[in-house]
């Protein structure tokens, strides 16, 4: 559900999940969330007192999601984001739906992620990373989306080294990639000492003939051997579809992980 606001500059949506109780204003022409962020808010249940970084927070849907599916288990959210438009709905977001006291906002270079936060302060990190290099992917109408889907202001093995000296050790680190990107995101994790502990593989829709589209990996800051592969997960029943079983879960407003 959405309906529009006047924003100071852009035309703003106020969009809802989980039966209208989570509300989210969004740019309609620039950078919106979609399922990535609902996927990798869920992927990783986290622990009594976690101190989250949602990384590349965009509008804070992650942080947002989190908070309000264990909001009582979480002792903060903290959300990073490059571009100020961006990081403004973002704490917007957290004003509108009653997060003041569990989530704050840091404008702010991942480049430079040190100058915001002091190295291993978190114990998750939870990242939606831009996932097309410069020149490839496809085309953006605005900027806002193209620096957010596009690694024109950072590489990801820039991305994952800022998780990494974020995250304390044997801390998670999750992320929602490409599934075509695979190989380099488990190197770039490696390289960081991040090991992978789970991994799910995303497909669109069951076909034998159709590749993966998205992986969810969670990694372990100097984690031992041991790779946990999940069932295959499925976004549609089928090709233009509704949503699967599994997916609609994810939108429900009282769904838990353990069920």
């Amino acid at each position: 559900m959405a309906s529009d606001q006047t924003g100071p500059i852009d035309r703003i949506s106020c969009d809802t999940l989980f039966a209208g109780r989570l509300h989210c204003l969004q740019h309609r022409a620039g950078y919106r969330f979609s399922v990535d962020a609902v996927l990798a808010a869920h992927f990783s249940r986290p622990a009594p007192g976690e101190i989250i970084l949602d990384l590349c927070g965009g509008c804070g849907i992650i942080g947002l999601i989190c908070l309000y599916r264990w909001q009582e288990q979480i002792a903060s959210v903290s959300c990073l984001e490059l571009q100020p438009a961006l990081a403004e709905l973002a704490s917007r977001n957290i004003v509108m739906n009653g997060y003041t006291a569990n989530m704050t906002v840091t404008p702010g270079d991942l480049r430079r992620i040190g100058d915001c936060f002091s190295a291993e302060t978190f114990s998750q990190v939870i990242c939606n990373p831009p996932f097309y290099k410069k020149n490839s992917g496809r085309p953006c109408r605005d900027q806002e989306s193209f620096i957010a889907r596009h690694q024109v202001h950072c590489t990801l093995s820039e991305v994952v080294a800022a998780a990494a000296l974020m995250v304390k050790n044997r801390g998670k680190v999750v992320f929602v990639y490409p599934a075509a990107g695979l190989n380099t995101l488990f190197i770039a994790l490696h390289q960081h000492h991040l090991v992978p502990k789970r991994l799910q593989i995303i497909y669109s829709y069951p076909d034998d003939a159709v590749p993966a589209r998205l992986i969810l990996v969670e990694a372990v800051k100097n984690g031992g051997e041991g790779l946990q592969v999940l069932p295959p997960f499925y976004i549609y029943e089928r090709r233009l579809g509704a949503y699967s079983q599994a997916m609609q879960r994810l939108y429900e407003p009282d769904w838990d992980l353990e069920q």
